[in-house]
């Protein structure tokens, strides 16, 4: 397996950890008026994001894309992702049709994915859509920092706009796959 490829595993097992750290922590403490649960989740969070540009340029630099880290690659991100997005509107830190939203686009765009699959294509991210992902990842770190909370919600609804309008480009460009599969 290839570094690339762990690093994006990796990223997939700090999900679960973010998720714990939610839902069995209660303590309310602030460091530098931020919660103290949020600041750890910003943290794995931030670490996880910081593995998605590691294994792309990884991957790129040294000639290791491999057909699996074209399709485990998105899926991590969409995971990680859209596990906090649910976090942050359980909060109620953003708004649940926010999240909504963008899970629809991100289960339109798998669902495509697949359809590929079968037809024994694999469809790498667009540059849209990781322009997409990198904005939601910071607009999700700035939303848990209470201090920079507005501009974390300006930049959500930016990622929003960047989400539908990769959504529509991505299924325009792959519409054969969806009219021509079997």
């Amino acid at each position: 397996m290839t570094l690339p490829n762990k690093l994006t595993l990796l990223r997939i097992l700090l999900i679960p950890l973010i998720v714990i750290v939610y839902y069995a922590f209660t303590f309310e403490q602030e460091i530098l008026r931020v919660n103290l649960k949020y600041f750890i989740i910003v943290i794995i969070f931030t670490i996880a994001s910081i593995t998605d540009f590691l294994d792309g340029y990884i991957a790129r630099k040294y000639n290791l894309v491999t057909t699996f880290g074209k399709f485990i690659d998105p899926l991590a991100d969409k995971l990680l992702v859209m596990s906090t997005l649910v976090i942050l509107a359980d909060a109620r830190l953003i708004y649940g049709w926010l999240v909504i939203t963008i899970l629809s686009r991100e289960f339109i765009v798998s669902g495509i994915r697949l359809v590929a699959v079968s037809e024994g294509k694999v469809i790498a991210a667009s540059k849209l859509g990781k322009y997409k992902t990198a904005v939601t990842m910071i607009a999700i770190i700035l939303c848990f920092i209470s201090p920079l909370y507005v501009v974390g919600n300006y930049l959500m609804y930016l990622a929003l706009i960047l989400t539908i309008v990769s959504g529509l480009d991505y299924t325009v460009k792959n519409k054969k796959i969806i009219l021509l599969s079997k």
